[in-house]
């Protein structure tokens, strides 16, 4: 009987996020709507105008290699950014002294306009692939870093005592203990750094290449072109916002098992 009470709750509980979902989408198509009917097609373009170039610039031939270019970089910034952070993020977490150190660093470069920094970039790695990829780089690999040395941090310190009373290896305190129990949090720090890799990678392409997305748009924003512009913004947005929601489930996947 309870079993059968639990999943009913479950189900009401995804049943109510879906309709919430569904009608957030409405509200914000409908302002949406208004605001472009308020400004005009100049300033911000329809829905359904939006939706209608989107599906143009998808079906041109030149836009699968765009892509796949930016598909590359960001793929492989995101990577970089990942392996990096979560590995030096348990490494200073680990060592306090060591990351109360360098947790005023991380946070100093962070501070800086990372586009005070793209000569120095240009100039390293030229108009190319690398240079995207360090850019996503600069912009995801801070915040993973932190979020990761939060959760080693707010680790319950029973498990460091467990592993030294069993005399484990540092490594297998990292493969056993400190990362299974960093994970939730280690995930919250994987979806911020999405977020911010892509837009770095972006921001890379529209500065530092000749092609990709973020050269599509930067092509758009020096043509006036309103529609490409929303039309670019919006698949970015459906993008990023799918690949959160799978990051946030598998975060309550993790929350809920535990």
């Amino acid at each position: 009987m309870s079993t059968v009470v639990i999943t009913h709750g479950t189900r009401t509980r995804h049943a109510q996020r879906w309709t919430d979902a569904l009608v957030l989408i409405v509200v914000l198509v409908a302002l949406w709507q208004i605001l472009s009917e308020a400004l005009g097609p100049d300033v911000l373009t329809t829905p359904a105008h939006t939706v209608q170039r989107a599906m143009h610039i998808v079906s041109d031939a030149d836009f699968p290699a765009s892509l796949y270019v930016t598909s590359l970089a960001f793929a492989s910034a995101f990577a970089i950014s990942a392996v990096a952070g979560v590995c030096l993020g348990l490494l200073l977490g680990a060592r306090r002294m060591a990351g109360e150190v360098m947790e005023p660093l991380m946070m100093g470069f962070y501070s800086i306009p990372k586009v005070t920094l793209y000569p120095v970039v240009l100039l390293a790695c030229g108009l190319g692939l690398w240079a995207k990829i360090v850019f996503g780089v600069m912009h995801g690999i801070v915040p993973i870093t932190l979020f990761t040395m939060n959760a080693v941090r707010n680790m319950p310190p029973i498990y460091a005592r467990a592993a030294k009373t069993y005399r484990m290896s540092p490594g297998d305190f990292a493969r056993h203990v400190l990362f299974p129990a960093c994970v939730p949090e280690v995930v919250s720090g994987l979806r911020i750094g999405f977020s911010l890799t892509l837009l770095g990678t972006l921001i890379g392409e529209m500065f530092a290449s000749q092609s990709g997305i973020g050269r599509m748009l930067m092509i758009a924003m020096n043509r006036n072109e309103t529609s490409t512009i929303m039309a670019l913004a919006l698949m970015l947005f459906v993008f990023a916002t799918l690949v959160n929601m799978l990051f946030l489930a598998w975060q309550r996947h993790l929350t809920h098992s535990d």
